[in-house]
């Protein structure tokens, strides 16, 4: 099923930043063009009031002021319109003065209105005179709604360049932003197609330098990882072919005829030998791919550990006296109960003391312990040995794939190299913790496995 791509991220950011600028201009000229009507309108009231402001404080109001009055008739169509004390009106502006106005005026109140002149509106201003009557001058609204549109035909192109520049602002803030996420987007591509050794830039803002050095952690971490899978694998091969040609030599020796009837017996020991280390090997193998399965099981019930750690030590300590070991307990005179999987709990403790009794030598001590967690329930269980021990850069590698395997192949007894790392992930398994000290009270290694008193649920 074909998914349509999505778009990007720089074609979104120009996108928002172009309807968020056209919203703001929209708003902008919507207040503008509501403003433009108010401040055309106020604008030629201002003007008639100046000027019937000065014809108002001439010494007499009178159709005298007509004559000096009829340049106001300029292009803009003002006339006059003049009150005598007595109230009569004349002037060609004297239709337009209603009785209210005319009150208003004869008491001395100043007025700003509107009027009706020759059938078209008109705006109408008086002012009283400074020895009684008083002063109208008016003016067509059509004056008004002219200077309107001008003003509104002036803002429309400010208006539309604006938008155009926020727009191009907004392409240009897309570029800087999804500039660095386009190049971490590569660089991961080429991280996921097996490429190493590709640094990420870690400059620019600090979330887009948080991924540059994300990624190169990132980068880091796979070639450390590929290289321990690598030299895992090559333990791993070193490991089953040792064993592989020692079968093949002797079964090709019986098919020869080469071996004495005599010595059938030894050969056959030793090919059994070879097939029980080559089946260990396969073992734990398999019981680490089935600890990484995502469908893992546990079964999950009260458990003493004292009894089991009994008997545990009761299974081992033949083994021990066989090759020298002085097997030791340490465990409390209670119960140590806690709710977890007693087979794995086993399984961990039997892969532990396995690994430790391969580097104990003969006459050192080999001790199993448990006791109740100092703090927070739950118990600890310690295997420790007399062994060589190990160094702080053991301790730091010490549950990776066949780290100490690859390290101490030729100078200590080793295993398949997975005892450790199914070990730890056991522990994880169970909910527990798990952690190694280079040189316990023994003078070898001491792990200590620390388990709750019931596991996180997963």
């Amino acid at each position: 099923m074909n998914h349509p791509r999505p778009s990007s991220l720089a074609r979104k950011i120009v996108v928002l930043t172009t309807l968020v600028a056209a919203l703001a201009v929209a708003l902008t000229g919507l207040i503008a063009w509501q403003t433009a009507a108010h401040g055309a309108e106020q604008r030629e009231r201002d003007q008639l009031t100046r000027q019937a402001t000065v014809l108002s404080r001439l010494p007499a109001v009178s159709e005298a002021l007509f004559t000096g009055a009829q340049v106001l008739a300029g292009p803009n169509e003002v006339q006059l319109a003049v009150i005598a004390q007595d109230g009569t009106v004349s002037g060609t502006a004297g239709p337009a003065v209603d009785r209210t106005s005319k009150s208003a005026l004869l008491a001395g109140n100043p007025v700003s209105t509107t009027g009706i002149l020759g059938g078209r509106e008109v705006l109408l201003v008086g002012r009283p005179g400074v020895r009684g009557g008083a002063v109208v001058l008016t003016e067509p609204y059509s004056v008004v709604t002219e200077n309107t549109n001008r003003i509104r035909r002036n803002v429309i192109v400010p208006l539309v360049f604006g938008m155009l520049g926020a727009a191009l602002a907004g392409a240009l803030l897309a570029r800087r932003i999804a500039r660095p996420l386009v190049t971490a987007a590569q660089i991961a591509h080429r991280l996921a197609d097996g490429e190493r050794g590709v640094p990420a830039p870690v400059d620019g803002p600090r979330e887009t330098a948080d991924i540059g050095r994300a990624l190169n952690v990132l980068d880091q971490a796979l070639a450390r990882s590929e290289n321990r899978q690598r030299e895992f694998l090559l333990s791993v091969s070193h490991d089953l072919r040792t064993p592989l040609t020692a079968l093949q030599g002797y079964a090709e020796a019986l098919a020869d005829g080469l071996i004495e009837p005599e010595q059938v017996p030894e050969v056959g020991g030793i090919l059994a030998d070879e097939t029980r280390r080559l089946d260990r090997f396969l073992g734990d193998l398999l019981d680490l791919a089935r600890l990484e399965a995502d469908d893992f099981r546990l079964e999950v019930a009260p458990a003493d550990l004292r009894a089991l750690l009994s008997e545990a030590a009761a299974f081992w300590t033949g083994l021990c006296a066989r090759h020298g070991v002085d097997l030791r307990l340490e465990r409390p005179d209670r119960p140590v109960v806690v709710a977890t999987d007693a087979f794995r709990v086993r399984q961990l403790l039997d892969g532990l003391v396995q690994n430790a009794l391969r580097v104990t030598p003969e006459g050192a001590p080999l001790v199993l312990a448990v006791r109740p967690a100092a703090t927070g329930g739950g118990a600890e269980l310690q295997v420790r040995d007399g062994g060589p021990g190990l160094t702080d850069d053991d301790v730091r590698i010490a549950f990776d794939h066949g780290a100490l395997h690859e390290r101490y192949r030729d100078t200590r007894p080793v295993g398949s190299g997975l005892g450790l790392a199914i070990a730890h992930r056991l522990t994880g398994r169970l909910g527990a913790g798990i952690r190694v000290e280079g040189h316990g009270p023994e003078g070898g290694a001491c792990f200590t496995v620390t388990l709750p008193s019931s596991p996180a649920p997963r």
